[in-house]
């Protein structure tokens, strides 16, 4: 499939009509226009010059060739030439270009008419009727000219879309001698045109700034020699260097180098974070000062940054369950306008001896209020922007049903480890009895352990100074933890079972349940004869988990539970720390999967997790939330992605949706809304031309502009970070 960037689709349903006539030619099955994002994706064996004809027949033409599909991740980064020249920016420039000059043409096409308009009312009564009427039909042919043609072609096809119904209305109001509101109506529909495809623009460029932050080049260094390569070119292994002020090309570790390093293209976070060698980093962050050198770990396409670009493009195209209502209605709702009109104009007249020309008049001022245009853009530049708003921030929203739903959700459910929680062990109580004996042994057993509850140990340790002593025998139990031989005299370290050769006196005892009942992990050591002290370990709760949890109640979420395969204790420790309303411990996945389906079977649930073990849950929930740093089948499974590593963005990404659904429906009562006001004056036969007019043209200005406000946001005050690990 090959992908085309169209300019001048008018409006969905125009673009709809336009992708089931390219689909008609031959090899033209799967093709796919997309209103929201401006793209056609088309097989490449489709006749572009048939494609054009199709297009230029509804004021619509291309502009560029992207890239084809096998190459779909860099369609954005665009292909180089031996010269080096990134042909995607060009074709972006050019994109940008091309709808510069098409916007600056109809806003002239409309002043001309404005102006025409004025002179011929200003002319009215001080020269000939004729010339008077030539000046009106001069700049009603300037503005309105391409949506009579689409109209009347529509009318032979008998296909009823706005154009037809604005076709009629200036057809009839020639013909009963109505000059003045015709031209009105064909330079407003004009003005309304020109405004509908301004901000439908503005969200689509503000996705397509979003979408141009990966680095088109990489510096790769072989055997000490430099050399520039396209990033499409990058493989596992390779070492490249990244100047300050430049961009690193894909994803990898640090080798060489110290710097700070803005990661708000892949995180949303716009505080930088202090890295050194053996730091991670993202493909499409900025290292701001130091000079670093990197080894790559993942092909470009691949990278962290790919799979954002990608799952953002594919989010732009796909259609809400709100969006294909309003298509469904409009699909029947013109043609039953139609109708209506035609009943005003004759059942008057023929029943109730009505005024003909009077009836006539009411009947073309019933077809401009019944234009859907405000009803059907009531939701496309809503979504592109609550998507596009989200991306800016880290959250990445696979579809814009996702989008709504996140709007609707009442309940939601949190994996414990890696979510409330660091997944990171650390030492939170310590009971020591022979203290210096104690550190000394836990210090030399744990020291060279990879084990999680080692690190956390020895990471407690440190500061006390002690000597790494290497044990003379170290000996695995398992289901115990380690007996070790130390200068001599042998050690036990590990759970209860570690020590239950001891007779433990009731203090210890005591210690022991104490720590239990808390839902700490202990770690004992003991000597042949005594226990020397014991840690109780727990998993670091995030900072923020609390003040999420908090701030997700407040915004209406009447349910959070926690799912985790930890004990109780541990469970009701961590819930009462953060907040949630109930928790279920001691969960294997698939009772998870159990848990949620009993849950949505109360309200729209989501389930928020990392792990590989809470795919299954993120996909039996109504909505799958997973954390960006997680694993890559978490973050596959979900319908959203917090890139972020903490749920910090977790509140303004419900925030945001819940404003694009109230937007959506304001847009949907204020569109229908002010077209019922106006035809109920069509009862006592109060409608006019210049009501019906400004009814129609003032929802789709309102309906344009209040979708647009969900770009605006707040930018932080910058501070650094700490440095990454």
């Amino acid at each position: 499939m090959n992908e085309h960037r169209v300019k001048g689709l008018s409006c969905p349903s125009c673009a709809a009509s336009l992708e089931q006539q390219i689909q008609q030619l031959e090899h033209g099955d799967n093709a796919v226009l997309s209103y929201n994002s401006g793209v056609l994706r088309v097989d490449s064996r489709v006749s572009l010059q048939k494609v054009e004809q199709i297009l230029k027949s509804d004021g619509a033409w291309l502009v560029k060739e992207a890239n084809t599909a096998h190459s779909n991740n860099l369609e954005q980064t665009g292909s180089r030439s031996q010269s080096g020249h990134s042909h995607g920016h060009l074709h972006s420039e050019q994109a940008h270009d091309d709808h510069n000059h098409q916007t600056i043409k109809m806003r002239n096409l409309v002043i001309g008419a404005s102006l025409l308009y004025a002179l011929a009312l200003m002319l009215e009564n001080q020269i000939a009727a004729p010339a008077v009427t030539f000046i009106f039909l001069a700049a009603m042919a300037i503005s309105g000219y391409t949506t009579f043609l689409r109209g009347l072609r529509n009318l032979f096809k008998l296909k009823f879309t706005m154009d037809t119904l604005m076709t009629i209305a200036l057809i009839g109001a020639v013909a009963i001698g109505e000059w003045k509101e015709a031209t009105l109506v064909a330079i407003l529909f004009g003005l309304n045109e020109m405004l509908e495809g301004m901000g439908m623009e503005k969200a689509r460029r503000s996705m397509a700034s979003l979408l141009e932050v990966a680095p088109k080049e990489a510096v790769v260094v072989e055997q000490g020699v430099e050399r520039i390569v396209p990033i499409a070119s990058l493989a596992p292994g390779m070492i490249v260097k990244v100047k300050p002020g430049e961009k690193i090309p894909s994803d990898g570790v640090i080798t060489e180098g110290k710097s700070s390093v803005n990661e708000a293209a892949i995180t949303g976070e716009s505080l930088p974070v202090d890295k050194a060698a053996g730091a991670k980093v993202f493909g499409g962050s900025l290292n701001n000062e130091g000079v670093l050198q990197i080894r790559i770990e993942k092909a470009y396409e691949d990278s962290s940054l790919a799979k954002i670009l990608h799952l953002v493009k594919e989010a732009q195209d796909t259609k809400t369950p709100t969006e294909l209502f309003i298509n469904r209605f409009a699909k029947y709702y013109t043609p039953m306008i139609l109708l209506l009109s035609v009943m005003i104009m004759l059942v008057p007249p023929l029943l109730f001896n009505g005024e003909w020309g009077h009836w006539l008049y009411q009947g073309l001022a019933v077809l401009i209020v019944g234009c859907p245009c405000a009803l059907i853009l009531s939701s496309p530049i809503a979504i592109v922007s609550g998507i596009t708003r989200s991306a800016r921030n880290g959250i990445l929203v696979k579809g814009g049903a996702f989008l709504e739903q996140l709007g609707k959700i009442d309940t939601i459910a949190f994996d414990k480890t890696g979510t409330l929680t660091k997944g990171q062990p650390y030492v939170e109580e310590v009971a020591a009895y022979e203290e210096e004996e104690f550190y000394r042994a836990a210090y030399a057993i744990e020291h060279s352990s990879s084990h999680p509850l080692a690190k956390a140990i020895v990471r407690k340790l440190r500061d006390l100074q002690l000597e790494a002593e290497a044990p003379e025998e170290f000996t695995t139990i398992s289901g115990q933890g380690i007996r070790a031989v130390i200068q001599g005299k042998s050690y036990s370290l590990g759970n209860e079972k570690a020590v239950q050769h001891l007779t433990l006196p009731q203090p210890v005892r005591q210690k022991i349940s104490e720590l239990k009942e808390k839902g700490l992990t202990l770690v004992i050591v003991a000597d042949e004869a005594k226990v020397l002290g014991m840690f109780g370990i727990a998993d670091e709760i995030r900072e923020e988990s609390r003040e999420v949890v908090t701030e997700l109640h407040r915004q209406g979420i009447r349910q959070t539970v926690m799912l985790t395969g930890d004990h109780r204790a541990t469970a009701e420790k961590v819930a009462s720390a953060v907040g949630v309303r109930a928790y279920y411990s001691s969960l294997l996945p698939e009772q998870k999967v159990e848990h949620i389906r009993e849950l949505s079977g109360q309200g729209k649930v989501a389930m928020i997790g990392d792990g590989i073990n809470d795919a299954p849950a993120l996909a039996a929930a109504q909505l799958g939330i997973a954390m960006g740093k997680g694993t890559d089948s978490a973050i596959e499974t979900a319908d959203i992605v917090l890139m972020q590593d903490h749920l910090g963005k977790l509140p303004e990404a419900v925030q945001t949706a819940k404003k694009v659904n109230r937007i959506i429906r304001f847009n949907i009562a204020i569109s229908l809304g002010l077209k019922l006001i106006a035809l109920l004056l069509t009862i006592p036969g109060w409608l006019t031309l210049w009501i019906a007019i400004l009814s129609d043209m003032g929802a789709t200005i309102l309906v344009t502009l209040i979708s647009l406000t969900i770009l605006l946001e707040r930018k932080p005050r910058s501070k650094a970070l700490p440095a990454a690990h």
